[in-house]
């Protein structure tokens, strides 16, 4: 057998697999002697139907299976041994898939488009320094967060008026047209926390009130969303539209979040294995945990940047013609013109930036071992039951479990696609000079929110 290559341009070519006779003969006899020996036919012992007989059952079959082997075995071994750098597979010509006759066999030949993977550079250099947006840890944010701690440990008494961080509890009740209690109509004690409603009139209604006060509200307005009113008013989303939008609200309750001291008790709840005894000793390590968790955040944020830069910088063609036709004989599900249309812009911005990281890879040396992967896993594990409070198994167990998990599909390509980032991340702050900007903590927020 032969394949040849046609250029068509750049970034396309036809490969022509020539298949001789004397190539594909031996093989389809011999696997028309397996369906012999296997055959079960009414007057004939196992093993000794005659040969014309299953040739003419089974011939064109056999023989169009065994040349469809042999041309893909062909093509591949071509592929591998010319170190051509193609997308997706090769897929039968538009016009002319063989040539050759079935029903008289002889010489074959198939032919079938590929598409090349284009040459282009990573506009990656030390000249070129990236921005790192780092969050600015001050006494501010300081304070706001052994706030927030305090809270966390601290308890809920009642209290005689609504405060603006109050949690208000009460019962609703919907009233007609005329303001009166509706006759059937819904009725639930619930809770308003006043610290995350956003409409102000509601906010300043509530304020300042006492057990035993009411107010006609708007459920809309002390709500967060749909979900969240179904839920106050104990009732269904789909209920929603057909409901007053007056309620009676009668104050039963006012609680008030009371700061837990800070104190050695505190201190050891916090942080049971640090030397945290005084509120500066606090501080400091409050300081110290945010500046690790906003790093995390600071990393995403400077690989973001990144690849923003490169997908707009790299220059790049892709053989789309081809690309479009071989996702169309490729997918699980049929795909028609206009879907594919639709979606083939973000299809081609994720098949650039694949290539963009497999060249960085491939450049640098960067790999993924099977040791790595499972111990990554590993560490998600444990993670998981440290999330539920729970120790982690002995690494024997721990370590037959990330087997199991990496035998779905999805989860290894998760898995994958975490250990890829990390690595791009490692190779982009070792790489591509940093210029640190730090950002106050909302303005931080901004601009992660528009990446």
């Amino acid at each position: 057998m032969k394949v040849l290559q046609q250029s068509v341009d750049k970034l396309n070519a036809i490969l022509k697999v020539e298949i001789k006779t004397e190539d594909y003969q031996n093989i389809v006899k011999a696997s028309l002697e397996k369906h012999r020996k296997a055959a079960k036919v009414p007057g004939f012992r196992p093993g000794k139907v005659p040969l014309g007989m299953i040739q003419k059952q089974y011939g064109k079959s056999v023989l169009a299976e065994e040349l469809n082997k042999i041309a893909n075995d062909s093509l591949y071994k071509y592929i591998t041994e010319e170190k051509l750098e193609i997308l997706g597979n090769p897929i039968p010509t538009q016009d002319e898939t063989f040539k050759g006759d079935m029903e008289n066999p002889g010489d074959f030949e198939f032919a079938y488009e590929i598409g090349f993977s284009p040459a282009f550079e990573v506009p990656l250099s030390a000249r070129k320094s990236m921005e790192y947006f780092a969050v600015k840890v001050d006494d501010k944010l300081i304070s706001d967060q052994i706030i927030d701690l305090r809270r966390r440990y601290g308890k809920l008494e009642s209290t005689d008026e609504v405060g603006d961080k109050d949690m208000v509890m009460g019962l609703f009740r919907e009233l007609d047209k005329s303001g009166e209690p509706k006759k059937n109509g819904v009725e639930n004690s619930s809770t308003i926390s006043m610290e995350f409603l956003k409409d102000k009139k509601a906010i300043k209604a509530l304020l300042g009130l006492k057990v035993d006060d009411f107010l006609v509200v708007d459920p809309k307005a002390v709500s967060k969303d749909a979900k969240d009113m179904a839920s106050m008013l104990n009732t269904s989303e789909e209920a929603l539209p057909g409901l007053s939008d007056k309620f009676k609200f009668t104050v039963n309750d006012i609680k008030r979040m009371q700061l837990a001291d800070l104190n050695e008790e505190l201190y050891a709840k916090l942080f049971p294995n640090a030397e945290v005894n005084s509120e500066g000793e606090l501080k400091t390590r409050v300081a110290e945990d945010l500046e690790n968790m906003f790093k995390a955040d600071s990393d995403r944020l400077f690989t973001q940047t990144i690849y923003d830069y490169l997908m707009d910088k790299t220059k790049m063609a892709l053989p789309e013609a081809f690309l479009k036709r071989w996702i169309k004989l490729s997918n699980d599900k049929p795909i028609d013109d206009e879907t594919l249309n639709k979606e083939f812009d973000s299809y081609l911005k994720s098949m650039k930036w694949q290539l963009i990281q497999g060249k960085i890879f491939k450049e640098n040396d960067i790999q993924i071992s099977n040791e790595e992967v499972i111990e990554f896993t590993k560490s998600l594990l444990i993670s998981n039951y440290a999330q539920y409070g729970m120790p982690a198994p002995e690494d024997k167990e721990l370590t037959e479990t990330a087997m199991r998990l990496l035998k779905d599909k999805e989860q290894v390509n998760g898995i994958y696609d975490r250990i890829t980032e990390k690595k791009l991340s490692d190779y982009f702050q070792a790489n591509v000079p940093m210029k640190e900007k730090k950002l106050s903590y909302e303005d931080f927020v901004k601009k992660a929110s528009k990446k």
